[in-house]
């Protein structure tokens, strides 16, 4: 883990940003207005705007932060050790067990306190 004194972003990271936007709005914006293109055409449009869109965006100190991180991430999922399927499967099992015991645990107390209150009560339902 990086230890990153945060810089005020310049004021080119600001109009990439708004580049980013401009992008964004104008992939969906096409897509609307040319509704009478073919779906394939469109949808390369839109991917190909959203590709620009994340490349510009990327360039920017806080893109520049968020790849490391996404980087960092990625290793530190590699590390983690996987269960194998039998060991899932078991766990699985343990678990609705556990789940049915204590809903039959609190099934069983509800009934005991309904009719413990209905008869302190004297209301019977």
């Amino acid at each position: 883990m990086s230890t990153n004194v945060e810089t005020p972003s310049s004021s080119m990271d600001t109009v990439k940003w708004l580049v980013a936007a401009v992008l964004l709005s104008a992939a969906v914006v096409g897509n609307y207005m040319y509704a009478d293109l073919s779906v394939l055409v469109r949808a390369v449009g839109v991917v190909v705007a959203i590709a620009a869109a994340l490349g510009i965006a990327a360039t920017t100190e806080k893109g520049k932060t968020f790849i490391a991180f996404a980087k960092e991430a990625r290793i530190e999922v590699r590390k983690v050790v996987w269960p194998t399927r039998q060991e899932a499967m078991h766990t699985t099992f343990i678990v609705l067990i556990a789940t049915v015991v204590m809903a039959l645990i609190l099934w069983g107390l509800d009934g005991i306190l309904f009719r413990v209150v209905g008869y302190l009560t004297g209301v019977e339902i």
